[in-house]
């Protein structure tokens, strides 16, 4: 078994590696860094975190928040995953997208083709939704190589666009505008995943295997380099880091991601249609990503919460929402630039340094 080292964490590196976004400051006393190879382990606080929403999680069912809330957390559950790829590209290494949409379409659409056309259910689908979305991901981040920031950001819109309209007139193959129809999923150890509950927990299964990925790959020697890409990329080329591959990497990752969150909602649906996978769609996942904050472990999905629960909570109607969701992101602009995640954790840090 490899050694686990361990050793007094330094402000720099605990600020660098907990919330690469903001400067260096003081951590709770007694905290420490440690490593177990390629890795860094998480921290007390972090860990505590985690089985605090671990619990929440497995057992919000039990508090018995009726089929309307439920079936809100399993739409938040897999924009939450959808989220978390598009975190990795923009959070880790700077490239916006405002098409992310458009690979969970890919991802929905090849799984309903293969039901439609071939009998492959969800389980035999899936590995091809995630590939697929990963190359069109990579296919698309090709132009990142030579423009970036706003002008990639049309590229990802334009994209998205153009694949609508491929959706929408694709005839009896795609579904044309009306879409596809997709059976249910397939019974595993004889759980009915129609029932309402088991879809939950499958979310949630596929939420912690989403969030595991993304604690691996940032808190990795991947992610520090695609922090050095993000914050000086002529200095990254300058020590020997191959950037054309970083930034394609991280955004095929970006896309598997998309294409897990497409099937998901595919066969929770049970209908496709070309218009949820829009560019207004699109501009949602970005506004959420920005909303919760997109360089800490749990930003995705605190912007998913938000956008997905503030108009039920609130008794919105749909034009009223956009109105709010345009307020919260003027606030966060303005007031909490690493989102709501970073927020949280600055008010954490502030009440802990007034205790000692």
């Amino acid at each position: 078994m490899k050694e686990i080292r361990e050793r007094p964490a330094s402000s720099n590196q605990a600020a660098k590696d907990v919330a690469p976004d903001r400067p260096a400051q003081p951590l709770p006393a007694g905290s420490a860094t440690r490593e177990l190879g390629w890795v860094r382990l998480p921290s007390g606080e972090e860990m505590v975190v985690a089985i605090i929403l671990a619990i929440f999680l497995i057992g919000f069912p039990w508090l018995h928040p009726g089929y309307r809330f439920l079936s809100l957390a399993i739409t938040t559950g897999f924009t939450a995953i959808a989220l978390y790829g598009l975190g990795l590209q923009f959070g880790q290494a700077g490239i916006m997208s405002v098409g992310h949409a458009a690979f969970m379409g890919i991802g929905a659409y090849t799984a309903g083709i293969l039901a439609g056309k071939l009998g492959i259910g969800f389980w035999g689908a899936l590995p091809f939704s995630v590939l697929f979305s990963a190359l069109f991901a990579g296919l698309i981040g090709l132009p990142s190589l030579r423009v970036s920031g706003q002008h990639y950001i049309i590229i990802t819109f334009c994209f998205c666009a153009l694949l609508n309209i491929a959706f929408t007139n694709g005839g009896s193959f795609t579904g044309g505008a009306t879409g596809l129809d997709v059976g249910s999923i397939d019974p595993v150890f004889g759980i009915n995943f129609d029932r309402l509950l088991n879809a939950y927990y499958l979310i949630v299964l596929a939420l912690f295997l989403c969030l595991l990925i993304t604690y691996l790959l940032v808190n990795s020697s991947y992610g520090r380099t695609l922090r050095a890409v993000r914050e000086n990329e002529a200095l990254a080329r300058a020590v020997g880091i191959n950037a054309n591959v970083q930034k394609i990497s991280v955004l095929m990752v970006s896309g598997a991601f998309a294409g897990v969150a497409g099937i998901l909602q595919a066969y929770y649906l049970r209908h496709i249609s070309p218009t949820l996978y829009g560019p207004f769609p699109s501009l949602y996942l970005a506004l959420m990503v920005m909303l919760g904050g997109s360089r800490l472990l749990y930003g995705p999905l605190i912007g998913a919460i938000i956008v997905s629960f503030l108009p039920e909570i609130m008794h919105l109607d749909p034009i009223d929402s956009r109105i709010a969701y345009g307020i919260c992101l003027l606030v966060v602009i303005l007031l909490l630039p690493g989102g709501v995640s970073a927020g949280l954790l600055n008010l954490y840090r502030r009440l802990w340094s007034k205790r000692r």
